[in-house]
């Protein structure tokens, strides 16, 4: 566990904790929200909702996983409408949290982790959903949301600050290691 932590830091997250298979909580109602589409994914990405695989499906494959990691970015913002610096943090968290899983994946082999990112997979500029097949499987990163995970209660489960205070934004992915 003590590895995570220090490989997720170096990534350069502003935290990190400790997180472990078995403090997930998979809730039909989180995917619901998905149905209601504010992140315009819902039915346009391999990665999210209805393409994705059934929560319970997700559950069977993370009973093999043990240890992880929750990683968080946190942005500062100059109101509580700046756009700019939602994206920029945004922008830097999918960075991290991709060199940060590929590390794992040389480390322990592709098999052998399991990421949840911050919202939709944004692997390509443009999904091939529904019309042609993943371009990239192995590199493609389901959300936490579509897991049925609500992000709080995760964060909260392993001991992790969700509010950084007011005028902030933070963006946070989880990521497992194969028992």
């Amino acid at each position: 566990m003590t590895a995570l932590l220090d490989m997720a830091r170096a990534a350069g997250f502003e935290a990190a904790a400790p997180l472990r298979a078995e403090q997930l909580v998979f809730r039909p109602e989180v995917r619901e929200m998905c149905r209601a589409d504010r992140c315009r994914s819902y039915g346009r990405n391999w990665c999210c909702p209805p393409a994705c695989p059934s929560l319970e499906d997700m559950a069977r494959r993370m009973a093999d996983y043990g240890d992880g990691v929750l990683v968080e970015t946190v942005g500062a913002m100059a109101d509580d409408f700046d756009y700019e610096a939602m994206m920029g943090a945004e922008k830097r968290h999918k960075e991290r949290f991709t060199a940060l899983t590929r590390t794992l994946a040389e480390r322990y082999g592709r098999d052998a982790v399991l990421p949840m990112g911050a919202g939709t997979c944004r692997r390509c500029a443009a999904c091939t959903y529904p019309d042609a097949p993943c371009r990239f499987p192995a590199e493609r990163i389901t959300s936490m949301e579509a897991y049925g995970l609500l992000v709080s209660q995760v964060c909260e489960s392993c001991g992790a600050v969700y509010y950084h205070g007011p005028r902030t934004i933070t963006y946070v992915s989880c990521v497992f290691l194969r028992r």
